[in-house]
This record gives structure tokens, sequence and C-alpha cells, in this order.
């Protein structure tokens, strides 16, 4: 079975081999090994320097990553606003709530980009006293790929830092961490980097980490930095996802690294994108809106999303549904994972005889 879900994603055997090595106590030196490596391994994929910014791993999805960024980045005093227009900016709202942190959200329509004049009007209410801005990159919940390059502009006018959830971009799509407004990036291992779930990141300035709240116990960031960096954890870790995701890690670098996946992504999505617009479903954005991770289409007529997903299941694909209110109107496919130009070739050749 093929996944074209936005994680997890197909494996390759060599990472799904990964997970048969030995057993291995988490306090052991072997396993201080293997956190060093992934950690060193995750700052290389945009080329960062560790003495500039840190790696946090923790054993949890991709969510937790985003709640342990937002809940230790935003200080005790600190506004943060959300810029959101999709699912996963209204997650990070209800993080914010649930946390009772001091934010406002900025809510755009799901299926056009995040206004940037909106979130200049507000950042430039001196009353507001935003600290922070947070935003999704990649908004899986249509594909939509947000602007960093525009938001990291405004917050760098307005003298605020820029938290992002990066949970379904990091690894493909192009992300400046040279830019100073960049505070901290949440993803996980089981989406592009091909690795499984279990094991989620933050990578953070680490001026900003050496400050951050203390707001929860087991996604405490600081305190996850600190006994990582000296080859420690507070906590029994996912041992065999750590396995895969150093895997995964090493065969993105053997195989040319982010520009290389980006490449690859690039390539398979428009494959899907043409080969489905030859059969009449198009693409609910355009690919300069899109990210090349997932990508969002039409539902055809006279076919509900139960009964296209059934049919490409029952032919080895395995594809999505929309969210919220676009449900009833596209579904989504990812190229994420261990893909080939065989398989998109035969998904096309599905898609043709499962519509009507």
């Amino acid at each position: 079975m093929l996944l074209l879900n936005p994680g997890p994603v197909t494996l390759s055997e060599r990472v799904r081999r990964s997970m048969l090595q030995p057993d291995l106590c988490h306090r052991e030196s072997e396993f201080f090994d293997l956190q060093d490596e992934i950690r060193t391994r995750l700052l290389a994929t945009y080329g960062l320097a560790a003495s500039r910014w840190g790696a946090v791993l923790m054993t949890a999805s991709g969510t937790a990553a985003v709640e342990s960024m937002v809940a230790a980045l935003v200080p005790k005093h600190g506004r943060l606003l959300i810029a959101e227009n999709g699912v996963y900016g209204e997650r990070i709202a209800q993080i914010c709530a649930q946390y009772s942190i001091a934010h406002e959200r900025l809510v755009g329509d799901w299926m056009h980009a995040i206004d940037a004049a909106a979130v200049a009007a507000r950042l430039s209410d001196a009353a507001a006293r935003f600290t922070h801005l947070a935003v999704v990159h990649h908004e899986t919940t249509t594909g939509r790929l947000n602007d960093l390059q525009g938001l990291c502009g405004l917050c760098r006018q307005f003298g605020i830092g820029l938290l992002v959830d990066a949970v379904s971009s990091f690894g493909a799509e192009a992300i400046d961490f040279t830019d100073e407004s960049l505070i901290a990036v949440a993803a996980t291992a089981n989406k592009c980097l091909h690795g499984v779930p279990g094991v989620a990141f933050v990578i953070a300035r680490r001026d900003a980490l050496e400050g951050a709240a203390s707001r929860t116990y087991y996604l405490d960031l600081g305190r996850l930095m600190r006994l990582q960096e000296a080859r420690n954890t507070p906590f029994t870790p996912a041992v065999h996802a750590y396995y895969a995701l150093l895997e995964a890690l090493r065969e993105f670098e053997e195989q040319g690294g982010r520009s290389a996946r980006y490449r690859r992504y690039a390539q398979l999505a428009e494959r899907v994108r043409s080969g489905l617009e030859a059969r009449g479903v198009n693409a609910m954005l355009a690919p300069g809106q899109s990210s090349v991770v997932l990508r969002s289409y039409d539902l055809p007529r006279n076919l509900n999303y139960t009964q296209l997903h059934d049919a490409l299941k029952a032919q080895g694909f395995v594809i999505y549904a929309g969210q919220g209110g676009l449900a009833k109107s596209l579904f989504r496919v990812s190229t994420m994972g261990n893909l080939t130009d065989a398989d998109i070739e035969r998904l096309i050749d599905c898609f043709a005889r499962s519509l009507p």
C-alpha cells in the first residue's frame, strides 16, 4: 500500500530495516551517540551552525513540537499574533488557549493566502504589544505554502520574533534561517524526512532556548535542550523510532539533501497535477501557491470522497480527505515518501479507472 497522505509516509526498505537493530537502553552511551548524530544531522539539513542553533528532540508527534515551541518561546509576559488560514493555524490558537498564553487570532479564508497588509496593521498597533508572530509554513489543509519571507520582513519591521509550524515543510521547502526574525521551527520525523511517527523536534536559536519559559512538564523545551546537550534525556525516548530517523537522515544526505528532495517532490507533484488535469480533475491552487509536498484537488462530479478513496485503496493507494468545510469539495494527494515515477503513472491510470 502506497501512502499519499500527509504523513506518515511510505518508507524505504532501508529505513524500515533500521528498526530491527538491537534493543538499546536509553541510558547507555550508545543511545546518546545516536541522539547526538540525529541532532547534528537535523541542523545540517539547512546548513545551520550548532553555535547559534539547537535541535531539541522529543518522543511525540509534530503537534507536540508545535506545543512545546509555543509554550516555551512566548515569554511569560509575551503576546502572540497568530496568522491563520487553515486547521493547523487554528491548532496554534488552541494551544495558546490551553496554556493561557496571551494571543490574538488573525483568521483568514482557508482558500486564500495570509493577508500581509492585515498582519502589518495589527502589528503596527502599539497598544497590542505583540512579542511574536506564529504561522504555519505549509498549511496542509489546502496545500498552500505561506510566504515566510514576507512575514519575516514584517517581523523585522516591528521588532518581533517569528515562530513557524514547519511540520510538513521541513526537509523539502526553503526556510531562510539567516533571517534574524526567525526564532524557531517545529517539525517531525515522519513527513519530508521519511522517518516513522514517534519523534518530533524543535530547532531554535540558542539565545531563545536559554531564556525559554517553563509552562509544561513533559514538553519543557529548555530542560530537554539542557539534558540533550549533556548527553542525557529526562524520559524514555522511542528508541527504535530514533533508529529510523537517523537512517532516514543518512539516506536524505546521500540522496542530495533538501534541494534534491524539493526537486523530486516538485517533479512528482507536477506529474500528479498534469495527469489529473488531463482527466478533468483540477488542482484547487495554482502550482505557484502550493507546496511541492501536498496539493488539493476538486472532487470529481458524481463522485464523493469515500467512493474515490475506496476505489483507489483497492488498487493500492491511500489519498486524504479535505478538512472541515472543505471535506465535500476536495481531496489531497501528497508526494512524500519512497515513491517512484512508475508509482505515479500507475496512480494516474487508477484515477482514470475510478472516475465516473
